[in-house]
């Protein structure tokens, strides 16, 4: 599906433009929104790209487990997430290890570094080496999730009660938690109040690619929606009270369109309403995409303080993001996919009976 390639590009740019635009203050030395005033309402924005790739995951994650095994589901994920999380963590180490490079600097001791390339160090209550790296802690829990499902048996029945329990019991803690009735950290964790609706929306959504609709999954869609929506603005107004708006200049209009606008998209791509055809620029801007999430940091630590000051603040962030594009096409050509085609075990002869599932580079960031 060429399309969700173009859209999970999409959400990374997005992404790397509130970083490079909004949040890096102390790479830039400034604040980024007074040094972009007439960009910054809209890169602010870019905060809501891990939404979109919540729900591209929900979507091609359930794509790619149906029919399939724990174990081969397992071996998928691990051959997926890995290879690139790691070179991007030896790139952190080096930056920080052999440069004299302060911004974003996670100050990690060498072993806290080897508990991050376990990807589960926040479950050890650990810094993340990269700031990025939460979005895999919660991919991560969707996929034990999704596990259990696997174990369970993939159906179109056994999915819509899998949604529709998850989606009452994210709705059901985030209640009690707004009214301090209950608050338990290791149900918050498990269930993800703040991030079901998104990874819902995009199982039922696939459930409407595969099965044409049905009233039950676009109900979950729409309460999908409306748990999405609060959790996008309690995000955006955490960002705000921490750095104040004039700093973060996002209004709640703002981000209910955006969101609004995601799911839209993603209502289209499920319905075949869009429909692109695969060509080499779409497969190398959906290769690039996992890369590009997990360097543009450090891409932006070692280039932007060595071209402020010579270049204007637009050629320095327009230089940059077409720096970290480059790399992470590189990363993925030239390292990620040779080393996924290491660890990946050779395929069976698939026979008609038995088709191969396509899609699933586009299961994270």
């Amino acid at each position: 599906m060429a399309e969700l390639d173009l859209l999970r590009f999409l959400a990374a740019l997005a992404v790397v433009a509130f970083h490079y635009l909004v949040a890096y203050a102390s790479v830039w030395g400034d604040r980024p929104a007074e040094l972009f005033p007439a960009l910054a309402p809209i890169a602010g924005l870019g905060i809501l790209g891990v939404e979109l790739f919540f729900i591209i995951s929900g979507f091609v994650i359930l794509m790619s487990v149906w029919g399939r095994g724990l174990g081969a589901f397992a071996r998928s994920r691990l051959v997926r997430l890995y290879p690139a999380y790691w070179l991007s963590l030896a790139a952190i180490a080096a930056l920080y290890g052999l440069t004299g490079a302060k911004a974003l600097d996670p100050k990690l001791s060498p072993g806290e570094y080897l508990v991050n390339a376990t990807m589960f160090q926040r479950l050890f209550k650990l810094t993340d080496a990269s700031g990025v790296y939460w979005s895999l802690w919660a991919e991560l829990r969707f996929y034990l999730l999704m596990a259990i499902l696997v174990i369970i048996g993939v159906t179109r029945g056994r999915v819509l009660a899998f949604c529709g329990i998850w989606l009452a019991a994210a709705l059901g803690v985030k209640l009690l938690e707004e009214y301090n009735i209950f608050e338990n950290e290791v149900v918050r964790e498990i269930v993800m109040p703040g991030y079901a609706g998104y990874f819902v929306a995009g199982m039922a959504l696939y459930l409407v690619h595969k099965h044409g609709g049905g009233l039950l999954p676009w109900l979950y869609v729409a309460v999908s929606y409306g748990l999405s929506l609060h959790s996008a603005l309690g995000r955006v107004h955490g960002r705000i009270e921490l750095a104040g708006f004039k700093n973060m200049p996002v209004t709640d209009l703002s981000v209910i369109i955006t969101l609004t606008l995601i799911f839209v998209a993603m209502a289209l791509v499920a319905l075949g309403a869009v429909r692109m055809r695969t060509s080499r620029v779409l497969t190398a801007l959906g290769g690039a995409t996992y890369p590009l999430y997990l360097f543009h940091s450090v891409v932006a630590v070692a280039l932007i303080p060595l071209l402020t000051g010579d270049l204007p603040p637009l050629a320095v962030a327009t230089i940059t993001t077409l720096a970290a594009i480059l790399l992470s096409y590189l990363v993925y050509s030239f390292a990620e996919r040779p080393i996924q085609r290491l660890l990946k075990p050779r395929r069976r002869t698939q026979t008609p009976s038995a088709p191969v599932v396509q899609g699933e580079k586009a299961s994270v960031p």
